[in-house]
């Protein structure tokens, strides 16, 4: 029969074994806790265009964010105040929701469903929004008194809808975006997009030149003459073209746009890495685009 000392002396062993055992599984756990970043289980948002309103936040598709910037934009070029915008805005959301969709009711194509047969150009021009929105405010402007009328009933003077009063359900919305795109404060825009593209974005070069000849295109104004001595009624200038750069970043190479103490980088929006950050040295009231 074993004797009590050769018992304990066996327990001893299995304990010390046991111990050190413990001591490499603590040691390596703390070595890789240490050593290597941990794994980032976050899903990357899917591509979009977020608007900073004075009441939350909206998230816009690409192609929506698009064509919102250039419809506002244009305003711009017709000198015209933040309601027009708010009008255009409603009309567009009612007839496309801002997909400029080449088909609708009878010979209707575009943002705003605009009809070549009752004279509002051709099918091919009517699908530029730039025209389109150009079209859509010269009618507007026609329209006797049509700054102190509901929205819904300026947008249906222009458009001469079936169902005029459908553009009212837009209206609160529409007046929160253009708020926000006509530089609002406390209110942006911003993109992001698929990691593949954002860094594409990043090392690739940018068409500086083509962003800004568009820009004086739909704006009416070369951003080349930023700062501009006075301020159109359609509110901040400069800051509403820096937000049509930033919706338009994929289609032209741009990696950054910054206006003022305000900065932009593409980003696959991760982190809050689509915001809108502070610069340490402004730009004077400039656009630059990288």
């Amino acid at each position: 029969m074993p004797s009590k000392r050769r018992k304990f002396s066996a327990f001893a062993k299995i304990l010390l074994i046991l111990t050190f055992v413990c001591s490499l599984f603590v040691a390596g756990a703390y070595y890789v806790l240490t050593t290597f970043e941990p794994l980032n289980t976050e899903e990357a948002p899917e591509p979009g265009c977020r608007l900073t309103l004075s009441d939350g936040t909206y998230d816009l598709e690409a192609d929506q964010a698009v064509n919102m910037t250039t419809v506002g934009g244009v305003a711009y070029s017709r000198d015209l105040p933040e309601e027009a915008v708010t009008v255009a805005y409603a009309t567009v959301w009612q007839e496309s929701r801002f997909y400029n969709i080449g088909y609708g009711d009878r010979d209707s194509v575009g943002l705003f469903q605009q009809r070549p047969s009752q004279e509002w150009g051709d099918p091919e021009e009517i699908m530029d929004p730039v025209f389109a929105s150009r079209s859509f405010y010269d009618a507007l402007i026609e329209v006797d008194g049509w700054e102190d009328m509901p929205v819904y009933e300026a947008a249906q003077q222009v458009q001469r809808s079936a169902h005029g009063f459908a553009y009212d359900q837009h209206e609160a919305l529409s007046r929160r975006m253009a708020e926000a795109f006509t530089g609002g404060e406390g209110t942006d825009v911003t993109c992001w997009f698929d990691a593949e593209t954002a860094e594409a974005l990043r090392e690739g070069e940018a068409d500086t030149a083509g962003a800004e000849e568009e820009i004086a295109r739909v704006f009416g104004t070369d951003p080349a003459v930023l700062p501009v001595d006075s301020e159109p009624r359609t509110g901040d200038l400069g800051r509403a073209m820096a937000q049509w750069a930033v919706t338009h970043a994929e289609e032209y190479g741009l990696s950054s746009v910054s206006y003022e103490n305000l900065r932009w980088r593409a980003s696959d929006g991760m982190d809050g890495a689509e915001q809108w950050t502070e610069l340490e040295e402004g730009t004077d009231g400039r656009l630059v685009l990288r």
